[in-house]
């Protein structure tokens, strides 16, 4: 029987093809995708969350693996989910078709929300649907009444004229779907596009991702890397603008990075270990983070990357999304472009909702470099990492970049082995502080372990230079003024003290710029 059609947040709904469903199977859960083996006690908290959300569908008879297992279409099951969509509150719109063995349930985006049922406020985050919190429902009634970017049609891109089929071919790829899908199904199937006039109407998130000249229509979508010599922008080496679309601009922020940055290797018995400068994998996440959760409404602002002798800061414009705070930072996600993040984690370009703080964190960790730091600055949000100190302090350059660029003199990484009369990075006394540092420690018990009264002059002169270094960190990074705060050393600090006691330490370091 014919089916009613009509335009949601997700698309217009129409009747769905045996290869529709195909490529929804394979393409998994996500955002506007939820698979549920029967109809359960849940279905009314998907219903909500896809309203919450911009709209998707539920495919009943297929489990979370996307093994399809079928469900018999009856005239009790339709009831049942026409009776849970209208008790929700507000009523939600769904539309119920079958194709083949299952039942497809179509959720239109609600234009009152937040909706809830019985069990409360729920919204998508990826795949995941999650329970809404009082504060968060407070943000959502304050801020549900703006046009979301990565939804909202670009009426001026032409499809196909416009549209990139290498860009899309590669997205394919990375997605893990197989076969020969038409394109424009595809497109549709992931939001990405709309069907309109006979045509296909692409949201902003689509002309992110496969636009052939992205900033024909999007000014504002590009990435700026630069590097500094110092610490500031007062003299710039080299900037470069790459606008390939948001998957491009992540790869080449990446490849700006390495070309840029020491590759160091430690010996250990006959085997090599890579050492980076720099954490890389928690360096792809910012990036990736910066783009996906930036405000895209700003037109006179983009994504940079800044490369300075101490540090690199990635800064998104738009500050935090609303309803997050520094001091939630890693505990919750607030997705500022939903769709650009589902586009995003379909290629796991993402992992799950709410872990990217947490991963950039241990992956800096992993690495041997200090924690990220994040801060806002007026309307930017700035994620800042420090470089690895075994790399500043390590053995003796063995390779060379661009020399004209990256002379030894603008990061003197070298050490006393090489070349004594240079002074080394870590100080004698940041060298007493490591010595008297046992177990976890407050600020005034190392104060009294090092022998000096002078707390301002211990601060500027032990405890910063040691924190900026990577070789100790506090026990409560996002409490830094916690009265029950403490200091230990880190494993960086650990292997620059087994350096120092050992003349000819087994797993030293040599460091080399990439080519």
């Amino acid at each position: 029987m014919p089916f009613p059609s009509g335009t949601t947040g997700a698309g217009r709904f129409s009747e769905m093809t045996s290869n529709d469903i195909h490529i929804l199977v394979q393409e998994g859960e996500g955002t506007t995708l939820e698979f549920k083996e029967r109809l359960s006690r849940s279905f009314a908290r998907e219903v909500v969350a896809m309203a919450n959300t911009i709209g998707g569908r539920i495919l009943l008879g297929v489990r979370d693996d996307r093994t399809v297992i079928g469900i018999e279409d009856s005239n009790n099951l339709r009831a049942r989910i026409q009776d849970i969509a209208r008790n929700c509150d507000p009523p939600v719109s769904a539309v119920v078709e079958s194709v083949d063995n299952i039942v497809v349930v179509h959720v239109r985006e609600s234009a009152a929300k937040p909706v809830q049922c019985s069990d409360g406020f729920y919204w998508r985050q990826g795949a995941v649907t999650q329970k809404l919190t009082r504060n968060e429902i407070r943000d959502f009634f304050q801020s549900e009444g703006a046009i979301r970017f990565d939804v909202s049609p670009c009426p001026h891109f032409n499809y196909p004229a416009d549209f990139d089929l290498d860009k899309y071919r590669a997205w394919l790829r990375l997605s893990g779907i197989t076969g020969q899908p038409a394109i424009e199904d595809v497109l549709v199937n992931i939001d990405a596009a709309e069907r309109a006039n006979g045509g296909l109407l692409f949201r902003n998130a689509g002309v992110l991702l496969f636009a052939k000249d992205v900033r024909r229509f999007l000014r504002h979508a590009y990435v700026t890397c630069l590097l500094a010599k110092g610490v500031d922008k007062t003299h710039i080496l080299d900037r470069k603008d790459f606008d390939g679309g948001v998957v491009s601009d992540i790869e080449e922020a990446m490849r700006f990075i390495e070309r840029n940055t020491r590759l160091a290797y430690r010996i250990e018995g006959l085997r090599r270990e890579e050492v980076p400068e720099y954490p890389m994998k928690a360096l792809r996440e910012a990036i990736t983070n910066a783009l996906m959760h930036r405000d895209w409404f700003i037109n006179g602002a983009n994504v940079f990357v800044e490369m300075y002798t101490d540090r690199i800061e990635v800064v998104s414009p738009g500050g935090l999304p609303k309803g997050m705070t520094l001091s939630n930072l890693g505990h919750g996600s607030v997705r500022r472009n939903v769709l650009v993040a589902d586009l995003l984690h379909r290629i796991r370009f993402i992992e799950k909702a709410g872990t990217g703080i947490g991963r950039m964190r241990a992956e800096a960790r992993e690495a041997g470099c200090p924690a990220p730091e994040f801060d806002v600055r007026g309307m930017f949000f700035v994620a800042t990492f420090r470089p690895n100190p075994s790399v500043r302090v390590g053995g003796p350059v063995t390779g060379a970049g661009s020399p004209d660029r990256l002379r030894q003199e603008e990061a003197p990484y070298v050490t006393r082995d090489v070349t004594p009369q240079v002074t080394p990075q870590v100080t004698p006394q940041v060298r007493r502080l490591l010595a008297a540092l046992s177990g976890t420690m407050s600020r005034e018990q190392l104060r009294e372990a090092v022998g000096l009264k002078d707390d301002k002059h211990f601060r500027s002169a032990y405890m910063r230079p040691a924190l900026q270094a990577g070789l100790i960190e506090m026990t409560r990074p996002d409490k830094p003024r916690s009265s029950k705060q403490r200091y230990r050393v880190t494993a960086a600090g650990r292997a620059y003290m087994k350096a120092e006691s050992s003349q000819e330490p087994r797993g030293s370091v040599r460091a080399t710029r990439n080519p």
